[in-house]
């Protein structure tokens, strides 16, 4: 496939071979057994690889399938506002809350305002940007739309955890705890154990709409 085909299309149950081997594209599966492509990046080990997804580059099918999948998740928590991540959790974010019927979201930053506060910030970092030195916001102003509320946090993808810890300790800074955590994929399983070191029940608490495993080389191509 061309780079610019990926994610652009949700592909009947049983298109592709989920077993291997791949080769430039694992095909994800959501609950129902529709599919996605996502191409293949390889780690700087060159043994391992891990399936990409920008969402933000999705086709507006794609994305308006991800966000009714993950907002038909969040139901169950019934909440009462959609908190997104910085940068790419945002557009997953606004069309999720769409979907559950909210008139807006809130938006965490990155971009300082000159009327934000320091005490509302905390380190971030990204497994795809792990030399920017960032840091994560809330504007003041949002604090009202949130505070006593059950709030859903939600970001793209979760990976490495670093993202969803940011977002987690700069809520917790103002005493608010998310009742559930929303991502379109959970790429491989090594979120878990930050996760679950930051707080026990929040693994309990993830919910995603396909999950990816980390792929090693074999002779043939990709393997789970």
């Amino acid at each position: 496939m061309l780079p610019h085909e990926f994610w652009q299309e949700i592909h009947a149950a049983g298109s592709f071979d989920v077993s291997g081997p791949h080769d430039g594209f694992y095909p994800a599966s959501l609950d129902d057994g529709q599919q996605i492509l996502l191409p293949i990046r390889p780690l700087a080990d060159g043994q391992h690889a891990l399936a990409s997804l920008i969402v933000n580059q999705a086709s507006f099918t794609v994305l308006d399938a991800l966000a009714e999948n993950l907002a038909a998740k969040l139901r169950a928590y019934d909440p009462d506002v959609i908190v997104g991540l910085p940068t790419l959790g945002l557009t997953l974010a606004s069309e999720v809350a769409r979907k559950l019927g909210h008139t807006r979201y809130v938006p965490l930053g990155t971009s300082r305002k000159f009327w934000y506060l320091d005490e509302l910030s905390v380190p971030l970092s990204s497994i795809t940007t792990p030399d920017q030195q960032k840091r994560l916001y809330i504007d003041p102003r949002m604090l009202p739309l949130m505070e006593g509320k059950r709030i859903a946090l939600i970001d793209d993808v979760i990976s490495s955890g670093t993202s969803i810890i940011a977002g987690l300790s700069l809520l917790a800074a103002r005493g608010l705890a998310p009742v559930v955590i929303g991502a379109a994929m959970l790429q491989s399983d090594r979120w878990r154990d930050r996760v679950s070191a930051s707080d026990p029940d929040w693994q309990a608490k993830v919910c995603g709409v396909f999950h990816t495993p980390v792929l090693g080389k074999t002779q043939d191509g990709w393997m789970a």
